[in-house]
Parts: C-alpha cells; sequence; structure tokens
C-alpha cells in the first residue's frame, strides 16, 4: 500500500499529540496516511501495552488513518542502530510515502529525541539500493520520502512552520481522549503523571490556538524541518 504520509511516534499517542489535527485534515483533502508506532508504550505509568494497543486502534479510527503498525521497540531503551533502522527502513519501503513526520527533535520523554534521530536516519538509509530488506520473502525496492518534518511535543520548540488546521482540532482531541489510560480523569485512582493534569489536557487546545493567533486563523499545529521549507512564489504563504 502506498500511502501519502507516514507518522511514526516512539509511544501510542505520541502521533495523536503531535500532529493529529494535520493528519485529520490531510485525510479530509484526500491523502492517505498511515501511522508507525515504535514502542508498545509498556513502562507508562497507567493501563497496560494491552489496552493502549485498543486504544490506539481507536484513535486511528478517529482519525481514519489507512494502516497503523507497532513495531515493538523496548520502549525506554531502544536504540539508534542498525536493527533498528531496519525495520524502520521496511515500513518506509513499504508504505513508499512522500512525506514522513516523527517525534520532536527534543524532548522531555528521552524516548522521542531518540526516535526523532532514528526516523530521521532511517528516512535516509531507506533510499540507499545496496541496503536489502524484505518482508515476509519479497524484496524491497528502495525509497526515500521527498520531506521529513518533526512535530511538537512537550517542550515549546520554535516552529519552523505551522499549518493551518482550524475544523479540526476537535477530531484530533476525540482522538487524544481515546487513550483513555493516559490522560485526565477525575475518577481514575491511578498514579498521577505530567500528562495526566488537567493543565496538560487544555494546554493542547491552547497552544493550537496561539499558533492559530500568529497566523490569524483559529487554530495551527507546528513543526520543525530538516531543510529549507521552499515555495514557488511569495501567494503561497498564508
Amino acid at each position: 500500500m502506498k500511502v501519502d504520509i507516514v507518522a511514526f511516534g516512539a509511544h501510542p499517542d505520541d502521533v495523536e499529540l503531535g500532529c493529529g489535527a494535520t493528519l485529520a485534515k490531510e485525510i479530509h483533502l484526500g491523502k492517505k496516511v498511515a501511522i508507525v508506532d515504535l514502542t508498545r508504550g509498556e513502562l507508562g505509568t497507567r493501563g497496560s501495552a494491552e489496552i493502549r494497543a485498543k486504544e490506539a486502534a481507536a484513535a486511528a479510527a478517529i482519525l481514519g488513518v489507512s494502516a497503523r503498525e507497532n513495531l515493538g521497540f523496548r520502549d525506554g531503551f531502544f536504540v539508534n542502530d542498525e536493527s533498528h533502522q531496519l525495520e524502520i527502513i521496511k515500513m518506509i519501503r513499504k508504505y513508499k510515502p512522500e512525506i514522513v513526520l516523527c517525534n520532536a527533535i527534543d524532548d522531555r520523554h528521552i524516548d522521542h529525541g531518540k526516535g526523532s534521530k532514528l526516523v530521521s536516519d532511517a528516512c535516509f538509509l531507506s533510499g540507499l539500493r545496496r541496503i536489502e530488506t524484505a518482508i515476509d520473502g519479497v524484496e524491497q525496492e528502495a525509497w526515500r520520502p521527498k520531506l521529513v518534518y518533526h512535530y511538537i511535543q512537550w517542550k515549546n520548540i520554535e516552529p519552523d512552520f505551522v499549518v493551518d488546521v482550524t475544523g479540526f482540532i476537535d477530531q484530533k482531541m476525540q482522538a487524544v481522549l481515546a487513550y483513555g489510560t493516559q490522560f485526565y480523569d477525575v475518577n481514575s485512582k491511578e498514579p498521577s503523571t505530567p500528562i495526566t493534569s488537567k493543565n496538560f489536557i487544555d494546554s493542547i487546545v491552547y497552544r493550537a490556538q496561539d499558533l492559530g493567533r500568529l497566523i490569524d486563523k483559529e487554530h495551527a499545529e507546528g513543526f520543525t524541518v530538516e531543510r529549507y521549507v521552499a515555495v514557488n512564489h511569495l501567494g503561497d504563504l498564508l
């Protein structure tokens, strides 16, 4: 299956939190999107890996993605080495995306920065035909995405560009809240974490509102880039 965009996340819920509204908008515009989670989030304070998998499937259905996969890397302990790169290369060559979205380049959770660099490196290596990979015994062709962008997570990283996601923030929040074990629940008896407060949930919408304010729109999501963003003419800018 060829898709237009593959969004990678170190944990289930990273993609929804970082770029859920952007994906919802792109899907609405007719683009095909796949999500690939690197780990099962098994070290999460609340819930379990099994529950998280069900939540991830529900969130994917809300966004309308074409496919979602989990590579089963070790939460907290995966590294940027050949074996991990090859597994990501297989996904890139399987889905052949034009655009790859990945974790924030630096963040509070160590897996986010690690995942960001790991996926970025694999995107380059995936274009080298002498690296041989196969899925189910079928050899894959080399494929390199045209663009690699990094969404923003816990830290307030200055974006290189923002996407107008007006009209899609509610869909994003529905997908985020599909992870019922992970976020604010006044009735939960499980331990509190930095992301289980109401303040955190409110901040997701506030950030989108603030970025939208800066471009004279209702809501926006920000991204950083690995190379200059080019436009054909000045009229391409909002």
